[in-house]
């Protein structure tokens, strides 16, 4: 008999562990539903899915070696819940290759870090040369830097993207079509922004958005708490957790303000649109589905494998492409270049 207790008890508290997993899955699957003003703990839920979803996996791995079918159900249901979000960072489909037979446009998005801050011009020239391996047909950068010394990488770029719009000093856009009209949209209180601009492609003007989102502060703030531990001050625990947290709500916040703007923008449109650029944020987060509102997630359509573009120690998947329910993606990639804390992304687009 007391076999059976220790067995019944620890089944009970796998049990209760398993509800629990499984609550905290589905509030983070709804999570990105609910603005992070007022609604925090199921918005911060969104970061821990994977974790939760490796969680769900564990367990159904228990229930079935412990032979108990009844509540293999449990995480078999919570985890076919999780498909969609899964859907967002890989695509099970075979790797496919640029239509060179389609009508299209050839886009790109690319967080490039201020080349480095270079002092010389060997990223830029890189990069470019990149592009053109690509035949990349409109570039949206952000974190862009013009000045190289006695040299403005706009000289260098103008060759083979003869047509450009600035908006904010770092954010850009390259183009090889007219550009007929643009607009900065700076964002209040931060130095990040957004920009649109309307490129004429043989007669077809598409609105061009790109859009860099308010960061998370995490890396600002280890920056910070590893100087402070260099100099041999004490930095405390839960003063560190406190910062972070601090850090990513005020950001979400932030961002869902920014990601509403945008969202405002790409509505009031006449043409049709495609949202570039580095969110900051996670798929299925509140700003997630606040700038992908009625548009398709290029990925989603058009990607294979496993997709996360920022190169730190976080493998997430921040930089979006997303088009007009008109348009259709036919290839969506990134590549793994190291000029940048993070991946440029890739999208052909039928015309």
């Amino acid at each position: 008999m007391g076999k059976q207790a220790v067995k019944r008890y620890f089944s009970l508290m796998f049990l209760i562990a398993q509800i629990v997993l499984s609550i905290f899955t589905f509030v983070g699957l709804f999570g990105g539903d609910s603005n992070p003003i007022g609604h925090t703990a199921s918005a911060m839920l969104v970061y821990a899915l994977p974790l939760l979803i490796i969680g769900n996996i564990v367990m159904l791995v228990y229930w079935l070696v412990t032979r108990q079918w009844m509540w293999t159900s449990l995480p078999v249901i919570t985890l076919l819940c999780c498909i969609p979000y899964i859907g967002t960072m890989y695509q099970l489909r075979p790797s496919a290759a640029d239509d060179p037979g389609r009508k299209s446009l050839k886009i790109a998005s690319y967080n490039v870090a201020r080349f480095g801050r270079e002092a010389v011009t060997f990223i830029t020239h890189d990069i470019l040369y990149e592009m053109k391996k690509e035949k990349v047909d409109v570039l949206c950068l952000q974190e862009y830097n013009d000045e190289v010394g006695d040299k403005r990488n706009i000289d260098i770029y103008k060759d083979y993207f003869p047509y450009h719009a600035q908006g904010n000093n770092d954010m850009i856009v390259f183009s090889r079509y007219p550009i007929r009209a643009s607009k900065n949209m700076p964002f209040e209180q931060t130095n990040n922004s957004a920009m649109w601009a309307d490129v004429d492609v043989d007669g077809k003007v598409l609105r061009v958005f790109n859009a860099h989102l308010e960061t998370t502060g995490f890396n600002r703030t280890m920056h910070q708490a590893g100087k402070m531990m260099m100099r041999g001050q004490n930095v405390e625990t839960n003063a560190l957790i406190n910062a972070i947290y601090g850090n990513y709500t005020l950001g979400m916040i932030i961002r869902a303000g920014q990601a509403a703007m945008v969202a405002n923008a790409v509505r009031e449109s006449d043409n049709p649109c495609i949202v570039c650029g580095d969110f900051n944020d996670v798929p299925y987060s509140y700003v997630y589905n606040t700038m992908l509102g009625n548009m398709v997630d290029g990925f989603k359509e058009c990607g294979n494998g496993f997709m996360y573009t920022y190169r730190g120690s976080k493998m997430v998947r921040i930089d979006y492409i997303f088009h007009d329910e008109q348009l259709e993606g036919l290839n969506y990639y990134k590549l793994p270049l190291t000029y940048s804390d993070h991946f440029p992304v890739f999208m052909q687009i039928a015309l």
